[in-house]
Parts: structure tokens; C-alpha cells; sequence
């Protein structure tokens, strides 16, 4: 019996081996390591530049995580891309590291447009693509397509300025927009930005239509005093084509103008003083009233007072912050004339109102 145990052990082992490797399944082919073709290709015109963004691949075709990444090729050509032929371009992009596979690492790149390649056309455009390779040089295909307008971008407005007055930053401009044309989709405007120092991002100060007008006015009065900006515009091409979305086509920025907005300008001088004297039964007193002052950094009002051939004095420590005034300093018999003035945040202060005067009986 023991003889006859040790002669079934080898035949068993070799059973349960076979049993073993049966739930392991047919072997998985190795992955190529091609990464996924990028499927948010971005295109924005500006001018004869032509600005890309996709996001980095970080898997492959086969949903395994990118192993390497070589260059990827820039394509570019005229109606649809089948593939990429010669690329106008490439960047080396890097993979992004381990622990950053889950976020959208963004890459970009620039190319100018050839020389003689725009057109009049509205309708004419351009096909842009990008083509990820590994480090073998070998691709899964180009991305999704992305599309420019080529109608010929506009020079920028001429004699772009800037000045710092009471009532904001006046921008003016020569006009060189192209009149409309009734049989064309095309309209044109111009857009004015502004840029605090320091900041990153430009704001829109506004945008005016074309005009007939030679020269053309912008006043920005949304700014901060005390701070430095740069101001530049550009023309704007829309294409309005029937039952398409509206496209519209950059053209190159005017060179920026730095201007300093110091505020050296004082509020409007009050107006409306009239003095009128209370004092029978209680204390002697002369109160003031006036127009308000309606600026939006208005600070207060200064009160000024002066006997007949007498020296003029300041009432007031701090500036008063209603448009009325009592003065109990005054005595029997004499007669007092008034003025006011307005005070902004900044100290600037305006000239002083007409005189109003009373007697103390």
C-alpha cells in the first residue's frame, strides 16, 4: 500500500501543475507603447501667428500608462489633414512626471502663417493637427483637426495714445478700419485692453465698431489711481457667415503705452453756499449749507471763515463729511463771510466756493 502511494504522488503533482496554468490564460502581447493621440487640439489666429494647445498624452492606445514620449510633429495644411506629411514644426514636450498623470499638463506651440497664404476669401481656411510619437519615432495617428480662418488679419489702429485726465484715461486712435461691404460677412471692430503692472492678464477696457470718424475716443474710468497700467489695442475681424458660428480673426497689437494714473486732480468746487444765523433764546450759532459735491473719491469739505478786512482761517480739523456746517464761534455784532472747498481721498483739494456771508445781530 505505501509502495503504491509513493508511485501516484509524481502523477498528481503533475495534475495539479496542469490545473494551475489553465487559469492563468493565453499570454497578452506586449504593449507598443504608442501614446493616444491628443483629442483637444486648440487653434487661435493672432495677426499671421497661429497659436496651438492639446494636452499631453500620458496613456496609450491600449490604455497602459506611456511608458516614453518623443517629439511631437506639428501639421499643417490646406483642406482636410489626412496626414501629416512634412511638419511645419515640432516641440519635445516632456511627459509629465508619475504623480501628476492624472492632470491636464497642457502644451503649446506658435507657428506664422507663409507669406502670400492669406486670403479674401471668408470662407477660406487652414487645417491644423499634432502627431505624439514615441520614443521610437512611431505614432497611433494625428489628433483631432482644428481649423483657422485665413481672410488677411488687419494692421493695428494708428497713433494709438493714452492720457490721464479728471474724468478717467482717454484713449484716441487713428481710423483705419476698411469700410463694410454689404456682400461680404465681414465686420470690424476695434478692442482696447489694459494692463496693471505686474499682472498677468490684460482686462478689456471696451470695443468700438467701425466709423466714418477719422479719429476715435475711449475713456476708461474703471482703473485704480496711484497705479501703473499699459494700454495697446487691436483690430478684430469678424466673419459672420449664414447658419456657422461667428469667427473672429486677431490682428497684431498696437505697441503698449505705459501711462502713471496719479491723481493731482481736484473735486468739482462746491456750489449753492448760503449762511443763515440762529441765536435768540439759545446760543449764538450761523449754520451752512451748500450743494453736495458728487465725485466718486470725494473725502469731505474744508470751511473757511473771515471777518470783513480780517485774514481767512480754516473751521474744520478733519475734512466734514456732509454738505452743512454750524459755527458756534461767533459773536454779537459782527459779520462773518464763508467759503467751502472739496477734499478728495488723495488730499487734493478744489478751489474754494463763492463767499457767503451773515451778521450776528
Amino acid at each position: 500500500m505505501r509502495r503504491s502511494l509513493l508511485t501516484l504522488w509524481p502523477a498528481l503533482g503533475a495534475l495539479l501543475i496542469l490545473t494551475a496554468c489553465a487559469t492563468i490564460g493565453p499570454p497578452q502581447p506586449p504593449s507598443l507603447d504608442l501614446p493616444k493621440p491628443p483629442a483637444d487640439l486648440r487653434a487661435v489666429r493672432k495677426g499671421d501667428h497661429v497659436i496651438l494647445s492639446w494636452t499631453i498624452p500620458t496613456v496609450t492606445t491600449d490604455r497602459q500608462t506611456l511608458r516614453s514620449l518623443g517629439p511631437t510633429r506639428i501639421c499643417r495644411g490646406l483642406g482636410d489633414l489626412k496626414d501629416c506629411g512634412t511638419p511645419v514644426g515640432e516641440t519635445n514636450a516632456p511627459l509629465p512626471a508619475a504623480n501628476s498623470r492624472n492632470q491636464k499638463v497642457p502644451a503649446t506651440f506658435t507657428d506664422t502663417l507663409p507669406l502670400g497664404i492669406e486670403k479674401d476669401a471668408p470662407s477660406a481656411e487652414i487645417t491644423y493637427a499634432v502627431e505624439a510619437l514615441n520614443r521610437d519615432g512611431r505614432s497611433a495617428g494625428l489628433s483631432n483637426r482644428a481649423r483657422v480662418p485665413l481672410i488677411r488679419a488687419l494692421p493695428p489702429p494708428l497713433d494709438f495714445q493714452a492720457k490721464v485726465t479728471k474724468d478717467g484715461v482717454i484713449l484716441n486712435w487713428t481710423n483705419n478700419l476698411p469700410a463694410a461691404n454689404p456682400q461680404q460677412p465681414l465686420h470690424y471692430l476695434y478692442r482696447i485692453y489694459r494692463r496693471q503692472e505686474g499682472a498677468q492678464q490684460p482686462v478689456l477696457v471696451g470695443e468700438l465698431p467701425g466709423s466714418s470718424e477719422q479719429s476715435l475716443t475711449l475713456t476708461d474710468s474703471s482703473f485704480e489711481w496711484q497705479k501703473t497700467y499699459q494700454y495697446y489695442a487691436e483690430t478684430v475681424t469678424l466673419i459672420a457667415e449664414p447658419n456657422k458660428p461667428e469667427v473672429q480673426v486677431d490682428g497684431d497689437d498696437t505697441p503698449a503705452v505705459k501711462v502713471f494714473a496719479d491723481d493731482m486732480f481736484p473735486p468739482a468746487v462746491p456750489s449753492g453756499l448760503q449762511a443763515a444765523f440762529s441765536g435768540p433764546g439759545q446760543q449764538a450759532f450761523i449754520d451752512l449749507v451748500w450743494a453736495p459735491v458728487t465725485d466718486v473719491d470725494l473725502a469731505g469739505y474744508n470751511v473757511y471763515r473771515h471777518e470783513e478786512g480780517a485774514a481767512l482761517a480754516k473751521l474744520n480739523a478733519d475734512p466734514v463729511k456732509t454738505p452743512s456746517y454750524r459755527d458756534t464761534n461767533v459773536a454779537s455784532g459782527k459779520r462773518y463771510v464763508y467759503s467751502v472747498s472739496a477734499v478728495d481721498v488723495r488730499g487734493n483739494e478744489s478751489a474754494r466756493s463763492e463767499e457767503a456771508n451773515e451778521a450776528v445781530p
